[in-house]
């Protein structure tokens, strides 16, 4: 019976994209979204209820939704959220909240990194609008089926970069989108992860697995291996099989203003810089990558190239000269931005943006708002599952976001500078990086002739 299951669960997870025609790359709504047909609030299921899970139930919930179900494959990890709700259902298995439970109309998934694409797909292709977590994939190829998955089925969609949906952040795009600071051509990004461990060696050696955990489970898409602690419930970040290091932990947090602001979209090439260890299967412990992207058209403008610096494991880009003693960004994490008529800097999520030197942010006559605000994440994508109008971070901005900030991890992988088709979406100077663009599931959870198809862009 489980394996008539999983072929059943394999098949509809990969039939639930019809590709071909995808449009161009564009920041556009996308599809027409169908709205929840019937009366109330917006009834929510969560993957993956503890650790940040339970985050997203209480603000959810805070936002309007009504909790439906719960679903985590380690009953310790979601016991807080399962007493919370005690009323709800709860599962281990999302195939089988998915099947079972069919008054939910959106689904939140808030599991680890390669969790995320099949369990969004699973819920799309049954008509449920989607939050998920950030990073959306751990591959390319991922995010591009949950792209193409969306368009499909016309679902609401928001990726977990909350900042996107902050005040702050809008007012950052205004001020540079009014030419406050020039012309941008450098930008600079750095976080203080990874707050766990990296650059470990493996595999290692079995141990007991908790009771409270399914371990095949938790391993989803993952080829198979001994439980051990050093995967999981803390470290899993590290692993390539499992997450995408600090730079996929923390770059759709950091990298979102200047992607937004600058109107970046896919970089020429990639490069990392340094790097203190990593491996075949874990990132290392610190790295810097520089991103080059080529002159874009924004309107009737024609935009200058841009590097753009990613520093994390406690490495810092140098100050820029000129802003004194002044703060950048929150400390630990931020980014700044060098126009041509001066530095503007914000926090980890685009928060507090101000001009360099501080005297400069005193003397500023800021733009009137323009850009909508959204009142938050949560409340923006419930927004959207009841009247259709997109919520800010949907696929549609998310993916190519995501991308890009994937595309750091190939380069990184590689061990060279890796140069970018993203219409043909390959690296064309280093074909042996091209591997880390799409990973081959684990039996029970393939995607049936998933190789075959062109996700486009």
């Amino acid at each position: 019976m489980m394996d008539k299951n999983l072929t059943r669960r394999g098949f509809l997870l990969g039939s639930l994209i019809t590709l071909g025609g995808c449009s161009t790359l564009t920041r556009s709504a996308g599809p027409n979204i169908l709205v929840k047909k019937s009366a109330g609030p917006v009834r929510v299921a969560s993957i993956g209820c503890g650790g940040m899970g339970k985050n997203d139930v209480v603000g959810v919930e805070r936002d309007g939704a009504v909790i439906a179900a719960l679903c985590d494959v380690d009953a310790r990890m979601g016991s807080e959220a399962f007493d919370w709700y005690p009323q709800v259902p709860h599962y281990t298995d999302f195939r089988e909240m998915l099947d079972n439970e069919t008054d939910i109309d959106a689904v939140m998934v808030s599991t680890p990194d390669h969790t995320h694409a099949p369990a969004a797909l699973y819920a799309m292709a049954k008509g449920k609008h989607v939050y998920v977590q950030k990073p959306l994939t751990v591959t390319i190829y991922e995010a591009r089926m949950l792209r193409a998955a969306a368009r499909k089925h016309r679902v609401a969609t928001q990726m977990g970069n909350q900042g996107h949906s902050a005040d702050d952040v809008r007012a950052l795009c205004e001020v540079i989108w009014a030419g406050v600071i020039g012309d941008i051509k450098e930008v600079h990004c750095w976080s203080d992860r990874p707050i766990w461990p990296q650059n470990l060696s493996g595999p290692w050696p079995a141990e007991p697995v908790p009771e409270t955990l399914d371990w095949d489970l938790w391993l989803g898409t993952a080829q198979a291996r001994p439980y051990n602690k050093a995967y999981c419930p803390f470290a899993w970040r590290a692993w390539w099989d499992f997450g995408t290091g600090a730079l996929g932990d923390m770059g759709c947090h950091i990298i979102d203003p200047a992607f937004w602001a600058l109107h970046l979209g896919a970089p020429q090439s990639v490069e990392c810089l340094q790097k203190e260890g990593g491996n075949e299967m874990t990132a290392p412990a610190k790295s810097v990558i520089r991103y080059n992207f080529p002159e874009r058209q924004w309107k009737d403008k024609t935009l200058p190239p841009v590097s753009l610096y990613w520093y994390d494991g406690g490495i810092l880009p140098e100050r820029p000269a000129g802003i004194g003693d002044a703060k950048l960004g929150d400390g630990a994490n931020g980014s700044f931005f060098v126009g041509t008529k001066g530095v503007l800097t914000c926090g980890c999520y685009g928060g507090e943006p101000r001009l360099l030197p501080e005297s400069e942010q005193k003397t500023l006559n800021a733009p009137e708002p323009y850009i909508p605000r959204v009142g938050g994440v949560y409340k923006d994508w419930l927004n959207a599952c009841l009247t259709g109008q997109p919520a800010c971070s949907n696929f549609e901005y998310s993916v190519p976001l995501t991308e890009m900030v994937i595309l750091g991890t190939v380069a990184l992988r590689a061990g060279r500078k890796i140069e970018w088709d993203d219409a043909a979406m390959k690296v064309t100077n280093a074909p042996e990086a091209n591997r880390f663009l799409i990973r081959e599931y684990r039996k029970g959870w393939n995607i049936p002739g998933a190789k075959k198809l062109n996700p486009g862009r």
